[in-house]
């Protein structure tokens, strides 16, 4: 058994399984000879040869009043396996999160199996019905069972409630069509890697032969050994079998997605005359990356863990290299039994023995945590060595180090020592730009006693995290000059500050104000500065890019009129005599496209033309005076959410009785508060399905009591086009929508420090949807759009100023979701026309 972390693996040994017979006769007798027992995550059944030997046999499985016959395809789809020793005795295997175990709360587990015997007459048939109830609670986050015949993978799946139910609502949609897929289990589809992505919905895999299934708290998957979307790969040396998948289920929250991997070896087993080695690789690439410390391991033998003094009494080993778990069990150990073999005639002895390995491990602790050992009473450790220095036992505690002894059962002893990766004693570097690499070179000095000779044990420890927070770099800037203010991460000012193309010197210091706190660094940069460089450019996800180019004093001579594209005919679309302004398609205009691993970026420069006027071309230097490169990454194959700023659209409309400007915007406010409302860095908005989005549209800059806004018309469509198609209305001749089953719900508006005039502000909400047709989702965002008239109280009301929704209820305001209907006319000089950007659905 392999412990990882969270991660717990069980390996297990070969497999010899049974052919299935038809036309089964019930005759059900006592079970002597047989024993039933939990081990851990597994229930295993014993059949005595007495009962096995000169008889054919079936096993089926107990599901209620069903009888399930398990073929050798079935088994290893389901989480059974069976083995033979050579004196005819059988042990059944039944994995816990197994298809037709009853299980209570991921608790308590009750196993049914029928064991049929058949003689040498078909008609003589010998049955027993075995129950067994297991109790397992210790399931580790994510846990690995490496069986005779399949690989098995259990996720904990967080704030998954009692029953593994999804919410009502307009979830119901996804749920009908996770049920068209097959889906019972709540599970949508899935994606196999082998390494290439192959996708399948729930019904297809299951005919494929894999399983999959969500209980209380887990996700389930399960592959036999060797089939089309699993593959091998070889782990320090290690031929391993990996079966790699994501899962897509749903989740109180929407739908949700699980990368689930399960690594199973084929080969690591050494051995001579006299020892048997097995090598198990101390990191599973395929299951874990480099980040995490090895605190204990343990051994066992036929699924039953064995301390030091058990192993110690047997002559097993249980170590570490650089790359492997090694377990040492010596030929003829008494866990093991021997076997006869004559091949070509001549006589060999073949030794068998099932060990089990389980390695406990902590990721990112952020401690070293070596254990050193077994020695016997007669040693004692005086020193240690590290990069620093000698230190004694003593000294090592005192500095903060924790230096431990541990007597044993049977007299012998060993030592412990744990170093926080922080301390100075521990050397570090950065191999890659985010990854820091821990490494803590010991020497052990030990003695013997009485004779107190001297000896050395020298450790090399290493650990690698993901663990470097960069410097955060922000700035502002008004119509002169640029703000700029780093906050340092975790290598305080141990850093490169780069100004445009120069690294930072003290006289450049001085000449831009550079200032530092020891957690903050700030400079001021005028925009004409030598080392100012002007580089805007966006991504759009239509594949449109937009960059702009300034003048600054290296380049006081240029024009920006003059500049273009690589294709010399893509010129400004705007230009004054400072910036340029482009934008263009990502196919047009000379842009180059290159791929990387799951990027493609798009490239383009923004360079001088070396034409004249007549379109002859001038002699010009191997390199442009004025060169700029804009590029634009892309994720390949991955659905990205679009970035988003809100677009309130400002108008000078004149109010119908006395003169001013006026303007009216609409905001997204975080909570039903509406104190504090998403602002053009927070876009793009995601929310929940069903989750509330609340709006307030406020007439601006005006403080006449007389004046009323009201929301007259609002609807949703698809499309920043507020005419696109579909569309779905939310306020209609300024009431809810009474057509629609989550009506829009208005909110007063009181005076406060902010309001000052509450018939300025209307508020409202509506809960998150998307478009379907077909019980398709057709896109995962929405754009809100409103018509707002701005109200003379004084005068006589008509129309929609007569109040929000104040006018006589039973009508029917809804349009279809496909169809678009005109708008009534309304006072131009009173309307206003007002839209929200994006909302994005989250599918977590």
């Amino acid at each position: 058994m392999l412990r990882l972390g969270s991660i717990l693996l069980w390996m297990a040994a070969a497999i010899i399984l049974c052919q299935a017979r038809p036309n089964v006769k019930l005759n059900s007798q006592s079970s002597s000879g047989l024993r039933s027992d939990c081990a851990a995550n597994v229930m295993r059944l014993s059949l005595d040869k007495a009962l096995a030997v000169g008889n054919q046999l079936e096993v089926e499985a107990i599901n209620g009043t069903k009888h399930i016959l398990l073929t050798p395809s079935m088994a290893a789809q389901c989480g059974y396996s069976m083995e033979s020793d050579p004196w005819g005795n059988t042990r059944i295997y039944t994995s816990l999160m197994g298809c037709f175990v009853d299980n209570k709360d991921d608790a308590t587990f009750n196993v049914g199996l029928r064991l049929q015997m058949y003689g040498e007459n078909p008609s003589d048939v010998v049955s027993h019905d075995v129950s067994q109830t297991c109790s397992y609670t210790r399931w580790a986050s994510r846990e690995i069972l490496c069986d005779r015949n399949y690989m098995e993978v259990s996720h904990h799946m967080a704030n998954r409630d009692a029953k593994g139910q999804t919410r009502d609502g307009k979830d119901e949609k996804l749920n009908a069509n996770l049920e068209a897929s097959g889906a019972s289990q709540g599970i949508w589809k899935m994606t196999f890697y082998t390494p290439e992505p192959v996708a399948m919905v729930l019904q297809e895999a299951e005919q494929a032969g894999y399983a999959a299934k969500t209980t209380s708290s887990r996700l389930v998957m399960r592959s036999p050994y060797n089939t089309a979307e699993t593959y091998s790969e070889d782990v320090a040396g290690v031929p391993m079998e990996v079966f790699r998948v994501s899962a897509y289920y749903m989740a109180p929250q929407g739908l949700n997605v699980v990368n689930l991997a399960a690594a199973c070896p084929k080969g690591g087993v050494l051995f001579t005359e006299d020892m048997i080695s097995w090598h198990v690789p101390r990191h599973v690439t395929p299951l874990l990356d480099g980040r995490i410390t090895v605190s204990e391991m343990h051994m066992g033998i036929n699924g039953q863990r064995l301390d030091r003094s058990q192993m110690a009494a047997r002559g097993y080993t249980l170590s570490t290299t650089d790359f492997h778990i090694v377990v040492e069990i010596p030929v003829g150990s008494p866990d093991g039994y021997y076997k006869s073999h004559a091949p070509d005639y001549q006589y060999h002895i073949t030794y068998f023995v099932e060990p089990m390995l389980e390695d406990d491990t902590v990721p990112e602790t952020r401690v070293f945590s070596v254990l050193l050992g077994t020695f016997l009473h007669d040693v004692e450790l005086r020193n240690i060595t590290f990069s620093t220095g000698v230190l004694t036992v003593e000294e090592s505690n005192a500095k903060g180090f924790t230096v431990q002894e541990h007597s044993l059962a049977n007299g012998s002893k060993s030592f412990s020592l744990q170093v926080p990766f922080d301390a100075d004693v521990v050397l570090k570097h950065n191999p890659e730009r985010l990854v820091t690499s821990y490494f803590l070179p010991l020497i052990f000095g030990l003695i013997v006693l009485p004779e107190e000779t001297p000896f050395a044990l020298p450790v090399d420890l290493q650990a690698s995290l993901q663990d470097v927070v960069l410097p955060i770099i922000a700035g502002t800037c008004d119509q002169n000059q640029f703000y700029i203010s780093v906050k340092f991460g975790s290598h305080g000012s141990n850093f490169k500050a780069i100004v445009g193309p120069r690294e930072l010197t003290a006289e450049m210091a001085e000449d831009y104000n550079f200032y530092e706190n020891g957690t903050h660094l700030s400079l001021i940069l005028p925009y004409t500065a030598k080392d100012a460089v002007f580089r805007a450019t966006e991504c759009h996800p239509n594949g449109t890019m937009t960059a702009v180019a300034v003048k600054v004093e290296s380049t006081r001579n240029l024009k920006p009129s003059q500049l273009t594209l690589k294709d010399q005919s893509c010129t400004p679309q705007f230009s004054d005599d400072r910036v340029a302004y482009f934008s263009f398609s990502v196919d047009t205009c000379g842009t180059t496209r290159t791929f990387f691993d799951n990027y493609m970026m798009y490239e383009n420069e923004i360079r001088l033309s070396y034409n004249n006027a007549k379109g002859a071309a001038n002699t010009s230097p191997v390199d442009p005076d004025y060169r700029q490169t804009i590029s634009c990454f892309y994720v390949v194959n991955e659905t990205q959410t679009v970035a988003f700023s809100a677009k309130p659209r400002t108008y000078e409309p004149a109010a119908e009785i006395a003169t001013g400007q006026l303007m009216v915007q609409m905001r997204l406010s975080q909570d039903p508060s509406y104190e504090l409302f998403y602002q053009a860095e927070d876009y793009p908005v995601v929310k929940y399905l069903q989750q509330p989005l609340y709006f307030e549209v406020e007439l601006m800059h005006s403080t006449d009591p007389h004046l009323e806004l009201i929301a007259e018309n609002c609807w949703a469509t698809l499309y920043e086009d507020r005419t696109s198609l579909p569309s779905w209305d939310i306020i209609v001749d300024s009431c809810e929508n009474r057509n629609d089953s989550y009506a829009t719900i208005f909110h007063p508006v009181a005076s406060d420090s902010r309001v000052l005039v509450p018939s300025h502000i209307k508020r409202f909400s509506v809960k998150m949807f998307t478009f379907t047709k077909d019980d398709q989702v057709l896109k995962d965002q929405i754009y809100i759009h409103c018509d707002a008239v701005i109200c003379d109280t004084s005068s006589q009301a008509d129309g929609s100023c007569r109040g929000q929704c104040v006018h006589p209820p039973g009508q029917s305001y809804s349009r279809p979701a496909v169809v678009k209907k005109e708008r009534r006319s309304t006072d131009s000089t009173r309307q206003r026309q007002i839209s929200s950007g994006a909302i994005i659905l989250s599918n977590l």
